[in-house]
């Protein structure tokens, strides 16, 4: 495992932190080629987490997707509960990203090395439009390869065949995919060295299907109202986060 600029244990979860500055050269010793003197193996594959408070809190009790989020290479937070949560148990100044603007500076840092794309998940002809708008946007990356999200068993295996054999640097994943992000933990040895991450509504955003939160709701932590407002029921996560407060409480009374 590549040591990203600094890993703490945040409610027995894996949390990096990792500062703007040092994001370029974290980045790198990740990706096959651009780092190899730093790189541990080569021949791995490295997974990136973009952990949510619901994401910890999954991780907390179900173990399959622990395991996921604790062998990944990089675990990026992007709730600000998690920000405030690990200052108020450590006193550390932690980073928090937002998914859109991290994905951005990843493809940024793979375009400079003209390095290679797959992209997975999503609908075809968001995929299409999303595939059309990275070129655009990114113009040196080479994008080797494209599947829409739905998959069954007959075709999955020829999938996984042209991802293996197109050997992207970057694996990005989206929506539609069945298990979404464990489906990369389950395929983890039939693919190819590589990067991999998962984010739910990547692709609607890059085929311009749907707004991200703007920066200024994402800085105030609202931006979980945005989602809310697609899906009612997002709203009973309320019940969840006081839970996760209490914990909080708990864990700094005992620590």
């Amino acid at each position: 495992m590549v040591l990203p600029a600094e890993r703490i244990n945040f409610l027995k979860v894996p949390i990096d932190i990792v500062p703007p500055e040092e994001f370029p050269a974290v980045i790198s010793r990740l990706i096959p080629g651009m780092g190899d003197k730093d790189r541990i193996d080569n021949k791995k594959a490295y997974n990136i987490v973009l952990l949510s408070l619901w994401d910890l809190l999954k991780a907390r009790r179900n173990n399959e997707y622990r395991k996921y989020v604790l062998n990944a290479a990089l675990v990026i937070p992007i709730s600000k509960s998690i920000i405030g949560g690990i200052k108020f148990l450590t006193g550390k100044n932690a980073e928090r990203y937002m998914p859109f603007n991290f994905i951005i500076s990843l493809l940024t840092a793979l375009e400079q090395k003209e390095y290679p794309l797959y992209l997975l998940g999503g609908k075809n002809t968001v995929l299409k439009k999303a595939e059309k708008n990275i070129n655009l946007t990114f113009p040196r990356l080479k994008i080797v390869g494209r599947y829409e999200g739905k998959m069954n068993k007959r075709t999955e295996p020829a999938v996984i065949e042209a991802i293996r054999k197109s050997s992207p640097s970057l694996l990005l994943a989206g929506r539609g995919i069945r298990k979404s992000e464990l489906w990369i933990a389950k395929n983890e040895d039939r693919l190819n060295s590589g990067l991999r991450l998962w984010c739910s509504d990547l692709f609607d955003v890059f085929a311009e299907k749907r707004s991200r939160p703007s920066d200024s709701l994402f800085e105030k932590g609202l931006e979980s109202f945005t989602y809310a407002s697609r899906n009612p029921l997002l709203f009973f996560r309320i019940f969840p986060y006081f839970r996760y407060k209490i914990l909080l409480l708990i864990k700094k009374i005992f620590k």
